[in-house]
């Protein structure tokens, strides 16, 4: 069933959302998936860092590595980080539904924002090739697809005419976009504090 719906999010996304409107799963199997599939760019983050290196340089200078501890807290940071980024997108869901003639219970805002956060989550995967130019371009082919998931969903899922649901969705968009630079700011202060990353020598 899980990787059913991944694989459905991909090749049929208005059949996957017309399916996720008919069954609307509990809050427990959004959350459920929400912590699975948050794990991969975790765990892809932390095995790259630790074990394969970063070379930002030429071919001939040594590749960077963390030390197990700096990229296992830097691994839950970005774990805790990214289900918070969930939270708060499918609270934007929640919050401006009404404003679009939408009614969802709040458990239908977790299960839209989920799904469509699963494409940039996935992406995740790139991080097994620590290039900096391979994971830029996968991680916008992840996040454009997770907005055409977010554009395509919100009409079938909030039940609302597509003309609304675009206007809906932008608005979603807009607003996290705003969170995403307030997150960014505040893991720069963060590391200006003393809590960036430990190297190895």
């Amino acid at each position: 069933m899980f990787l059913n719906r991944i694989w459905g999010l991909y090749t049929q996304p208005k059949v996957q959302w017309h399916t996720v409107d008919r069954q609307h799963e509990s809050l427990r199997y959004s959350l459920i998936h929400l912590a699975v599939i948050a794990l991969i760019p975790t765990i892809c983050a932390y095995l790259s860092t630790t074990m394969i290196g970063w070379n930002f340089g030429t071919t001939n200078s040594t590749n960077i590595l963390l030390t197990p501890q700096s990229a296992l807290a830097m691994a839950i940071s970005m774990y805790v980080g990214l289900i918070f980024g969930v939270f708060a997108l499918a609270y934007l869901i929640f919050w401006m539904a009404s404003t679009f003639g939408a009614k969802p219970s709040f458990a239908n805002s977790i299960e839209l924002a989920a799904y469509t956060a699963t494409p940039l989550f996935m992406a995740g995967f790139a991080l097994f090739y620590p290039e900096p130019i391979v994971i830029m371009v996968v991680g916008l082919l992840g996040v454009a697809y997770s907005v055409y998931l977010l554009y395509t969903g919100i009409p079938i899922v909030m039940r609302i005419p597509e003309d609304r649901g675009f206007i809906y969705a932008s608005s979603v968009i807009t607003a996290a976009l705003v969170l995403l630079v307030c997150l960014m700011t505040a893991t720069v202060l963060i590391w200006s504090w003393g809590f960036g990353p430990m190297y190895m020598n």
